[in-house]
C-alpha cells in the first residue's frame, strides 16, 4: 500500500509542478467507460484537463471501477494521469486525434498505458497491469492485459445542453 501512495504522490507533484510553471486552462469532464483487467469493469468518474496550447494536453482523473470479481460485486478506486500529444502546432480543431500516454493506479495494481483519443473525448488505450504486492480482488489477481474504452463529457457541454 505504501508503494501505491508513493507513486500517486510523485505523479500528483509532477503534474502540479507542470501546471504551476505556465498559465493553463482547466476544463472539467465526467467520464464513463469500460475497463478490462482480468475482469470486466464499468467506470464512472471525473477528470481535469489542463491545456496551454493544442499540441500537448495534460489530464488528471479519479474514478470508480465497478464489476463482478470472484462472483461478488466489487468497487475499486482508480487514479490516472495522461498526456495527450499531437505534433501539429496551432491547427486547433482540424486535428482530431491525439496520442495518449499515461498511467493508472488502483489499490490493487498500477498500469502504464498507451493509446489514442479523438478530440480528447473518446479514448482507446491499452497497457499491462502490475499488481501491488500480493493484492487480490475477491481472490482474483489483478495483473496482465489492461484495456480501456472511455467517453469523456465536458461539463460545459452538459450545462449548455440543459439551457
Amino acid at each position: 500500500m505504501m508503494n501505491f501512495r508513493s507513486a500517486v504522490t510523485v505523479l500528483f507533484i509532477f503534474f502540479l509542478s507542470v501546471v504551476a510553471k505556465a498559465q493553463y486552462t482547466m476544463h472539467k469532464m465526467i467520464s464513463v467507460g469500460y475497463t478490462y483487467q482480468n475482469q470486466s469493469f464499468g467506470e464512472v468518474g471525473g477528470k481535469l484537463l489542463f491545456l496551454k496550447n493544442d499540441d500537448v494536453i495534460y489530464r488528471l482523473g479519479g474514478s470508480a471501477l465497478m464489476g463482478s470479481a470472484g462472483s461478488k460485486f466489487a468497487i475499486m478506486p482508480k487514479l490516472q494521469a495522461d498526456v495527450l500529444l499531437n505534433f501539429e502546432k496551432n491547427v486547433d480543431f482540424y486535428h482530431s486525434y491525439y496520442l495518449l500516454i499515461g498511467a493508472e493506479g488502483t489499490n490493487k495494481y498500477i498500469a502504464p498505458k498507451i493509446g489514442v483519443t479523438l478530440f480528447g473525448l473518446l479514448d482507446l488505450a491499452g497497457g499491462y497491469a502490475f499488481p501491488i504486492g500480493d493484492a487480490r480482488l475477491n481472490g482474483k489477481e489483478m495483473k496482465g492485459l489492461n484495456v480501456n474504452l472511455t467517453l469523456n463529457i465536458p461539463t460545459v457541454f452538459i450545462h449548455d445542453m440543459f439551457k
